[in-house]
């Protein structure tokens, strides 16, 4: 009977051991990525190869991604689909970055 005790209190000690892990595994960990596509921007800027109107717009879908990331973590979990849809829109913005500072116009 004592056994039995000590094995269940050791599975529940596990088992609420083992929640913080799997929410931290769920978390967004995207600041240096969001740093970087904004000094990118900056130096598109004072290079000359982003014109104002494109900064602007590029800074704006950096603000849409952050407001995304605050949503998804404002319940305090973040799903495996938030992430995903985080990460797709942080790739798709770097892909932008680079069109922008690529293409023919310049300032």
């Amino acid at each position: 009977m004592k056994n039995s005790f000590w094995a269940l209190t050791l599975v529940f000690m596990s088992a609420a051991a083992t929640v913080p892990v799997q929410a931290q595994q769920t978390e967004v960990q995207t600041p240096r990525k969001e740093w970087r596509q904004r000094a990118r921007i900056q130096e598109g800027r004072a290079s000359g190869d982003l014109t104002r109107r494109e900064a602007r717009k590029l800074r704006q879908q950096q603000r849409h991604i952050h407001a995304r990331k605050r949503l998804a973590m404002k319940d305090g979990v973040v799903t495996p689909r938030e992430k995903h849809r985080i990460e797709q829109a942080q790739k798709r913005a770097s892909r932008n970055i680079y069109r922008k500072k690529h293409n023919a116009r310049a300032r």
